[in-house]
């Protein structure tokens, strides 16, 4: 009975730790606003990689059209361009590496309809700052988000 107890407990604390990291990895859900507040995006888990979609811009060409008919017209595949950027996927790919760190990211740029490779981390004042870089990480451009 006592080894029985033993191996239970045991069983208990590795769950719990598992939970924990997985905690800490899902820090990132939720929404941000960027720093800017001409974009917002809801990041969300799908089996074990991290995604974000856009549920609000402005700025640019909203400025003459409602955000909900723009579509992504810099697309480099033509059978892409007409779909609606509110929604869309921008972010995928993430890992958790530990730390307030996930790694090997692409992030889709509307305005040119490029990809970058991403990462993002949560810095101790509770930022979103998530990098889109071209195979060089100390090179590339980071933005930043609070929580919403």
């Amino acid at each position: 009975m006592r080894h029985l107890s033993i191996l239970l407990l045991f069983v208990f604390c590795s769950f719990k730790s598992d939970c924990q990291s997985i905690d800490k990895a899902d820090a990132i859900c939720g929404k941000w606003m960027s720093a800017e507040k001409n974009l917002a995006v809801e990041v969300y888990r799908v089996q074990g990689t991290y995604k974000a979609k856009i549920i609000y811009f402005t700025g640019g060409v909203t400025r003459d059209k409602p955000m909900e008919t723009i579509t992504d017209k810099k697309n480099p595949n033509p059978a892409l361009r007409e779909r609606k950027v509110l929604g869309l996927n921008v972010l995928e790919g993430l890992t958790y590496n530990g730390n307030n760190s996930w790694e090997n990211g692409t992030i889709y740029e509307v305005q040119s309809g490029k990809y970058w490779n991403a990462a993002a981390h949560l810095d101790t004042n509770g930022l979103l700052k998530v990098k889109g870089y071209w195979h060089v990480k100390l090179i590339g451009k980071t933005m930043v988000f609070r929580r919403m």
